[in-house]
């Protein structure tokens, strides 16, 4: 009785997560970025039920296993298409990454259009510029973020949505008209005695919805470390506005991090007035992150 009770208290978690009421400690934040995750607590569940009561435990785990299948599913499927006008790639490239050089080696492979960095340090930024300047001939890079481009870019400028300057915008133009890209890099959460700690960076979210509802451009990306998933509750306000490549193109959940075992996807391209035709993550650098990829259409 008790196994059964606990699927079916699983499964409305999984299916009515948004709908939840808000937890002390911004725990129903925790909660939903690690929700993919809850795929284990149905393992456990069987593992259980299947000691006790084998009949009973097929019937009562088809629940969440209906409930995660019906919420995730289609993440695990291949959504990209072909086509596509633009490369991006996005990487937090870690302030304290020992080897600039074999980063940028690794961005270089994936024949981005558009390359956005987070965490450059004043002592890495010349060493990134320097790598990327071959390629990526148009370049603004302002505090902690920088966008490097093969298209001309205009209207570059930061954007105070902290005290310090962890974001910038730029205008990208194409052969299909301008782009509008906005580099983010959102404060940082933690787990701990007080719950999720995730104040500050919500904060900024509300700051970030701001700035892009002022946006005049019809087509916008925005890109960079979010320290958080799109699954969490606190990122509704860009959510509704903006569509994660990943979800719409990827295959997979395409987790960035931590990079040597990726938990969860904190590392986002989100979309507006454009349409994602592929989104991947690439190959591991010095990085505790992942870089992340998209090819976009601009049709």
């Amino acid at each position: 009785m008790a196994v059964a009770f606990c699927c079916a208290v699983l499964a409305l978690t999984l299916v009515g997560h948004s709908r939840l009421p808000a937890l002390p400690g911004h725990l129903s934040s925790l909660a939903e970025t690690l929700l993919p995750w809850s795929a284990l607590a149905v393992l456990v569940l069987a593992a259980v039920a299947l000691s006790l009561r084998p009949r009973t435990a097929a019937v009562a785990l088809v629940l969440p296993v209906v409930a995660w299948t019906a919420v995730f599913g289609g993440t695990l499927t291949d959504k990209s298409s072909a086509g596509g006008d633009l490369t991006l790639v996005s990487h937090n490239v870690n302030q304290d990454n020992p080897d600039p050089q074999g980063t940028v080696r690794t961005l270089l492979a994936s024949r981005a259009d558009v390359v956005a960095l987070q965490e450059l340090s004043p002592e890495t930024a010349p060493a990134y510029a320097a790598a990327l300047a071959d390629a990526y001939p148009h370049h603004f890079q302002q505090g902690t973020v920088g966008l490097w481009s093969t298209r001309p870019l205009r209207d570059a400028r930061a954007v105070p949505i902290m005290p310090w300057t962890r974001a910038m915008r730029a205008t990208v133009e194409t052969d299909r008209g301008p782009l509008a890209i906005h580099v983010v890099h959102l404060p940082s959460v933690r787990v701990g005695p007080s719950g999720f700690t995730s104040g500050a960076r919500d904060d900024v979210i509300s700051v970030l919805e701001g700035v892009l509802r002022a946006e005049r451009s019809p087509r916008v990306v925005v890109m960079g470390d979010f320290n958080g998933s799109t699954d969490d509750r606190a990122f509704r306000p860009l959510t509704t506005r903006l569509t994660s490549a990943q979800s719409t193109a990827g295959a997979g959940f395409g987790f960035t991090w931590p990079a040597a075992f990726p938990v969860v996807r904190i590392d986002q391209i989100l979309l507006g007035g454009v349409r994602a035709t592929a989104a991947w993550t690439l190959p591991a650098t010095p990085s505790d992150h992942l870089p992340v990829a998209a090819r976009v259409s601009l049709r």
